[in-house]
């Protein structure tokens, strides 16, 4: 018995395999390589294809939510500038409270005590850390105070201190002019230099101001009266 194979159409032969694809036609798959499978071990290097026209591809309101968020981060950097940038501290002579004059066989000694002015103007506390004050009479250093116990100032606010000075004057000549009881008046003309060391916001400021005052070295006095600056 013989048999015969039977020919293979001549119209498959154009055909190209299952999976592949002809080149005359398209590209080879870049995952299967024109085979139709899938390398073992390779399931998680598929490339997905998806059309340009795909309206994922195209979020909608990019640009608003672009703009939103740079203009949100822009207020939010301007407002912490705004808050946390330094802002001045001044101290303000006020005025003399009193002064108490107590004569000696060989000096005079005086205390004053004046009535200062520190502004906050800060969005912060500020912590007082010392200060510390001397007098001079005619460029001669006559007394020294320094205090470091003072309370610090809560943030946009300003409070006053009252600062004791004691003075003791050596000079013949003044203690002469002190001790006279033909003058009714003994004006003295006394030069107050003052410092404060002040901390906030993670950094030190030295504030300094001179200033001068009148006072009777010849009589008590506790009638406040004003005080002159001469910078600030």
């Amino acid at each position: 018995m013989v048999t015969s194979e039977e020919p293979e159409p001549t119209t498959l032969k154009h055909f190209p395999p299952y999976g592949s694809m002809s080149p005359s036609t398209g590209d080879t798959c870049p995952t299967c390589r024109g085979t139709g499978r899938i390398p073992r071990g390779h399931a998680d290097q598929l490339v997905a294809v998806i059309p340009c026209n795909d309206d994922r591809l195209k979020p909608r309101r990019t640009k608003l939510y672009v703009c939103v968020s740079m203009a949100a981060c822009l207020l939010l950097c301007c407002l912490i500038l705004y808050f946390l940038f330094p802002r001045s501290v001044t101290l303000t002579p006020v005025s003399v409270l009193s002064v108490m004059v107590y004569f000696s066989p060989v000096a005079v000694e005086i205390d004053v005590t004046n009535l200062i002015d520190v502004s906050n103007q800060n969005f912060v506390p500020v912590q007082i850390l010392e200060f510390s004050v001397q007098g001079l009479v005619t460029d001669t250093v006559v007394g020294k105070t320094r205090m470091s116990n003072m309370t610090g100032l809560q943030s946009r606010s300003h409070r006053p201190y009252t600062v004791h000075i004691g003075l003791n004057i050596t000079d013949k000549g003044l203690n002469s002019y002190c001790k006279s009881g033909s003058i009714k008046i003994h004006t003295l003309f006394l030069q107050l230099q003052m410092t404060m060391n002040i901390s906030y916001m993670s950094h030190t400021e030295l504030l300094s101001l001179d200033t001068f005052e009148y006072i009777d070295c010849g009589t008590n006095s506790t009638t406040p009266h004003p005080v002159g600056s001469i910078n600030g």
